[in-house]
């Protein structure tokens, strides 16, 4: 198929792009970053919008820096971006292993850090990272710009706060501190395909036991989120197999897994289970 009739508009600057958007987002416009989502579901006809603002063209968008401890990702910086360390120490390698399960190389070429946030999809690995590290994001309109947390931008399943015409202009991701462990572990049925779940754990250890654990789930439920009963039986405990073990439990247990035809809320409670331990195990590696 191909997408319905639409206009197009290519603004060279954030406040030229937020004064059309203001006057076509109440009418299904559309912003165009990445369109690694968007142009297959309007090839589709699952997305049928009056009209596209693409945002390639705004140099602003394209910034990538570290500001006050924290990790600063322009709306137009790419999946492949990631593909190298960015920042020293712990973070950089970490971002550069999520970023590897992210679609396929063409896509990663594309595709957007901040297209993923705004996309909201709940098998999209950076939303995990946002959600997990605790980053926020920049909304732009013309009545001003917005900080939005991450845990307040993504809502449900590709659904977040952003109004029809605001312009996610970059987000800020803050920087572990340096004695942080942090593992990462997904699932899905292929190489590139969409994960069933994934898990992003952090901890530090103090004086051999754990503290300031972060357990996130993404893939499972309709939206990333941090799971307290895992970090409650993690904090003061010493790492190991069998702290890990009984935080993956209660990971497991603690879920509202969606269901599909292939894919079962028992399965998805495994794949959890087993994911959390694995996410740890790196974590401590």
């Amino acid at each position: 198929m191909k997408p319905s009739a639409f206009r197009y508009h290519r603004p060279g600057s954030i406040a030229e792009a937020v004064d059309v958007l203001a006057d076509v987002g109440p009418d299904q416009g559309r912003v165009l970053a990445g369109g690694q989502s968007l142009v297959p579901s309007m090839a589709f006809r699952l997305a049928a919008p009056s009209t596209l603002v693409d945002i390639n063209r705004i140099e602003e968008l394209g910034h990538l820096s570290v500001q006050d401890g924290s990790l600063v990702i322009g709306a137009c910086v790419r999946h492949a971006a990631f593909h190298r360390s960015v920042v020293d120490g712990v973070p950089g390698p970490f971002l550069t292993r999520v970023a590897r399960h992210i679609g396929h190389y063409p896509i990663r070429q594309r595709g957007t850090f901040c297209g993923s946030l705004a996309q909201a999809d709940p098998a999209s690995e950076w939303c995990l990272v946002a959600v997990a590290l605790g980053a926020s994001v920049t909304a732009a309109s013309k009545r001003g710009t917005r900080r939005i947390e991450a845990t307040d931008l993504i809502v449900g399943a590709m659904t977040t706060t952003l109004a029809e015409d605001e312009l996610l202009t970059e987000a800020c991701l803050p920087l572990p501190a340096p004695e942080t462990r942090l593992g990462f572990a997904e699932f899905s049925r292929r190489a590139g395909d969409f994960a069933l779940a994934m898990v992003l754990a952090s901890y530090r250890v103090v004086d051999g036991r754990i503290a300031g654990a972060c357990v996130a789930v993404g893939g499972a439920e309709d939206r990333p989120r941090r799971i307290a009963a895992a970090e409650m039986a993690l904090d003061g405990n010493p790492p190991g197999a069998e702290t890990f073990a009984a935080a993956g439990g209660a990971a497991a247990e603690a879920l509202d897994p969606m269901e599909d035809a292939q894919t079962s809320v028992a399965y998805r409670r495994d794949l959890v289970r087993t994911l959390t331990s694995r996410a740890l195990e790196r974590a401590a590696a």
